[in-house]
């Protein structure tokens, strides 16, 4: 039962701030507590309460996602242990996460309500930056984590590990190691296959690679890969999800597994992956 339920907003005030009072007033006529973030909150005049995230977490059933896939991909960071369903509306370009219309959002809130949704779960990663012996930094990710060269660097060097199984050294402009879920972002645009999006599965796809036999490669979720930068002597960067990085040093590594949490996304009964992947890559139009 939903008795609580988040509204989490990209910061674009003026677009926002005409959706999110409709929301609200939707959700508490239905008897639904409405936990604002600050980009929410400032909707109302007066601005009502801002909540943190780990206020929100601590009393929601439900999360709400308005913007686009970037602001999904943040909220699936930011609330990573609450594992609550997110629906997720579009307010923004493409939206393969965030297929769901504004016109479809209330529709599909009553069948949440109700309890008639569906959940699409979706696995997320884990990536650690290793250096001198120590993990200096623990990251989840819902689309990616992607190896790449500064703008001005020449190809990169670096060795791949699976299980501790020595797989290969790549030369190449980087490397994606993506969920099914970010199947269809940077890792499609590099040439990767797409997954649908409930496998549990990682695609590993090298960017520009020197060798032209370096092509994608599907792995279970099971495995633990590792990037050893030893031999790294150009400028590099490991970005989550687009959205965060943090500059390479000689000596780094890199290991990426699993991550014990997942995203549960809602969608209507009628929405397929294939209506999907028409719409947005608009498949057999002309």
């Amino acid at each position: 039962m939903i008795k609580a339920a988040g509204i989490f907003c990209k910061p674009h005030k003026d677009e926002i701030c005409a959706v999110v009072p409709r929301i609200a007033k939707w959700l508490r006529e239905g008897g639904v507590e409405v936990l604002l973030d600050a980009v929410g909150a400032s909707c109302f005049n007066p601005p009502e309460k801002a909540l943190s995230v780990q206020e929100m977490s601590a009393k929601m059933d439900l999360l709400i996602v308005l913007g686009g896939d970037g602001t999904l991909l943040a909220a699936a960071r930011s609330f990573t242990e609450c594992e609550v369903p997110i629906l997720a509306v579009n307010l923004g370009g493409m939206g393969f996460m965030t297929s769901v219309t504004l016109d479809e959002a209330f529709p599909l809130l009553e069948q949440v309500l109700a309890g008639n949704h569906r959940l699409s779960p979706r696995m997320m990663l884990k990536a650690e930056l290793i250096r001198n012996g120590q993990a200096i930094q623990r990251q989840q990710a819902l689309n990616d984590a992607v190896v790449t060269k500064a703008a001005l660097s020449r190809i990169l060097d670096f060795d791949l590990s699976v299980n501790a199984h020595f797989l290969g050294r790549y030369r190449a402009d980087g490397l994606i190691v993506s969920t099914p879920t970010g199947s269809t972002a940077y890792s499609l645009a590099a040439g990767g296959p797409i997954l649908y999006p409930v496998l549990q599965a990682f695609v590993l796809t090298p960017i520009c690679p020197h060798m032209l036999t370096n092509r994608p490669l599907v792995l279970p979720d099971s495995v633990q890969l590792e990037l050893d930068f030893t031999a790294l002597e150009e400028q590099a960067y490991l970005t989550l999800d687009g959205q965060i990085g943090y500059e390479l040093a000689p000596g780094d590594r890199i290991t990426i597994s699993k991550s014990p949490y997942r995203v549960n996304l809602v969608r209507p009964q009628e929405q397929t992956y294939y209506k999907v992947l028409r719409n947005k890559l608009r498949w057999g139009q002309r």
